[in-house]
């Protein structure tokens, strides 16, 4: 039976700036342990972040900042607020909306523009195909990610653009490594649906047309974090590998020596 989840800490704050940011910590494994607090981090990129902000995040004693963002990401939002003394590593991974036009159309496009691209289930479709596309060609980025934890990078915080997806998919492997129950990293990518931590959505027009209920529906598998885009990124790990343990070995190169050295960073004490 599954571990009832603890209740986010009181402390959790409501950045500013700064969407989607949380800490897994205090997630059950499958032994019987949980996640230390204070040491994995995850949210939305850190561009917008206000200086209150940036104090907070300067208290986490953070050693690295992974940011999974792209260049097109970067372009739109811009860089990082830079927090002393921590280590900015960009590792950019396919953006589920990849593509400078297909995001124009997002932002600009008409109802029936939309419609050619995202109805009958296809925007649900894209993001499906988007996560196992990143489980199966991003092994050398996620064996990076989870080498540095053992190593040195903790505490860590991971970000994407919304903090939904890319670093949703990263933090899943993550915690999939140092053996957390797959319902509670699912819960916790769920999380990413809370109204205070949705994306915003962004349209070039204010009209009402612009954000109609009907437009919203087309989009809203694109800024959803969906039970089922995650079950694809496993099914796709167990499909490929045949389970967790050879995608670890095998496909991201990690010795029982590592995933150990992850556990004892990330993992209470049994």
């Amino acid at each position: 039976m599954t571990q009832q989840l603890p209740q986010a800490p009181s402390t959790e704050p409501e950045l500013a700036g700064v969407r989607n940011f949380r800490d897994v910590g205090g997630l059950p494994t499958v032994d019987g342990r949980r996640v230390r607090h204070g040491r994995l981090f995850r949210s939305g990129h850190l561009a917008h972040a206000t200086a209150s902000d940036a104090a907070y995040l300067s208290t986490l004693g953070l050693h690295t900042v992974f940011d999974f963002r792209n260049a097109a990401d970067h372009r739109l939002e811009g860089p990082d607020v830079e927090l002393p003394g921590v280590r900015n590593v960009n590792l950019p991974l396919s953006d589920p909306a990849d593509g400078a036009e297909f995001w124009r159309m997002v932002r600009d496009g008409n109802l029936d523009q939309l419609k050619a691209i995202l109805a009958d289930g296809k925007g649900a479709d894209r993001m499906i195909a988007s996560y196992r596309l990143i489980v199966t060609e991003r092994t050398a980025e996620h064996s990076r990610v989870l080498h540095s934890l053992a190593e040195d990078s903790v505490p860590a915080l991971m970000h994407c653009a919304a903090g939904k997806d890319r670093a949703g998919l990263s933090i899943a492997v993550t915690l999939l490594a140092v053996g957390v129950e797959r319902e509670a990293i699912e819960a916790d990518y769920l999380k990413s649906n809370d109204p205070h931590r949705r994306y915003k959505v962004r349209r070039s027009s204010d009209a009402p047309e612009a954000m109609s209920a009907e437009v919203m529906e087309l989009l809203n598998p694109l800024f959803d974090a969906r039970a089922a885009y995650l079950a694809a990124a496993f099914e796709t790990i167990d499909e490929t590998w045949g389970g967790t343990e050879r995608y670890f070995s095998e496909g991201l190169g990690l010795s029982p020596e590592t995933r150990e050295r992850l556990r004892e960073r990330l993992v209470e004490d049994a």
